[in-house]
């Protein structure tokens, strides 16, 4: 795999609150002095999931000792469902019995999930210690790791408890990504392809011909996700709390975080950046239906998704998607009903998405019942 010595530097701007996002191949390796320039006495826990620490938690631990930073891991199990009340508090008790300090550190090392119930206890325990992502997924990298949402799964649906708690440093170590399955690494690309899908019509041109040198690493891949975390990082500045532009980050997660509900998460039917992939083909979907877009645009991003490897329609879903109003039950909690009304995330071509606010429910059922009948 290519290496490149290059590290990008994307500054989060929130006052006191603003911190570094990291960019490239090995920063692994350079942990300890990193965090050590931010919170030079702090001990941490890493919090890890199987998966991860099976491969790389040794190589870090090693790092953070020779920096001279203490730390213990807590080791959670993979996948979506460890997004839990249950794991929530397996790992805040275990921060307490470590005698962690609101000074000390939450070191979330791992994709998502981690970085999210991690960044969720962080916020919690001693009502709030310091918090650093070193994400180990794609998706994490240039989405879930930047901007400060964390929390936890509901029953009644993704992401309903949780805190907006910024971390002090983000480290993206691009070359960790070339031990990922090709199926994670595709599913955090669709989160990629989102940036340019929102407001940056040329990213997303550059990102349709230059799929193979992402996938192959180096300074491509380190561009794509900086570009990513670039345009996520100008947005938290301008909106942290969602109270408005930022909802433009939710394209395709409506309809996706539905998906994700009505097959209870389990990761071996369908895993967010995939659940996220069917929903911005049906965002762009409905917005032609709307007569917002063309439909030519939903057959470009059908085209380069199915490209990339990735699923753009419902039909392997059929054993758990089965009527239009599974999918409202889990949209109507994903976005607030008003007197029967949605917001949603639609486009007016590539590049051009925006916030539909009162979109009809009654629009959104039929267009799924329609989607589904076919």
């Amino acid at each position: 795999m290519p290496d490149s010595n290059l590290i990008e530097t994307v500054r989060v701007e929130l006052a006191d609150r603003s911190y570094d996002i990291l960019i490239g191949d090995n920063l692994l390796m350079q942990a300890g002095e990193k965090i050590k320039s931010v919170l030079p006495n702090a001990k941490c826990a890493i919090v890890t999931d199987e998966n991860v620490a099976a491969i790389h938690l040794e190589a870090l631990q090693e790092n953070l000792k020779a920096a001279g930073i203490e730390a213990k891991p807590i080791i959670l199990p993979a996948g979506e469902a460890t997004k839990s009340y249950t794991h929530l508090q397996t790992v805040i008790e275990a921060i307490i019995e470590m005698r962690l300090e609101r000074g000390d550190a939450v070191v979330a090392f791992g994709g998502g999930v981690i970085g999210d119930l991690a960044g969720f206890a962080a916020a919690s325990v001693r009502r709030g210690m310091n918090f650093i992502q070193i994400p180990t997924s794609l998706l994490s990298q240039v989405d879930s790791s930047v901007g400060g949402k964390t929390g936890i799964n509901s029953p009644q649906g993704k992401n309903l408890v949780g805190a907006f708690y910024q971390p002090k440093l983000v480290l993206a170590d691009t070359a960790i990504l070339n031990t990922l399955s090709a199926r994670e690494f595709r599913a955090g690309f669709a989160e990629v392809i989102k940036y340019g899908l929102i407001n940056d019509a040329d990213f997303y041109d550059w990102l349709e011909q230059n799929w193979d040198g992402i996938q192959e690493g180096g300074e491509k891949r380190i561009h794509a996700v900086a570009t990513s975390c670039r345009a996520k990082a100008a947005i938290v500045a301008r909106d942290e709390f969602e109270a408005g532009e930022r909802a433009l980050l939710n394209l395709g997660h409506t309809f996706g975080h539905a998906l994700e509900g009505i097959t209870k998460y389990q990761s071996d039917v369908l895993v967010h950046g995939e659940g996220v992939a069917i929903g911005m083909v049906l965002a762009h979907a409905f917005s032609a239906r709307m007569n917002q877009s063309s439909p030519d645009d939903t057959v470009r991003v059908t085209n380069y998704l199915k490209k990339v490897g990735l699923p753009t329609d419902m039909s392997g879903l059929r054993n758990h998607v089965k009527t239009a109003d599974q999918m409202m039950d889990f949209i109507a909690q994903d976005k607030k009903v008003s007197r029967g009304n949605l917001t949603f995330i639609l486009t007016h071509g590539i590049g051009q998405s925006y916030i539909a606010n009162d979109v009809p429910a009654a629009e959104v059922h039929a267009f799924l019942t329609e989607i589904l009948e076919s």
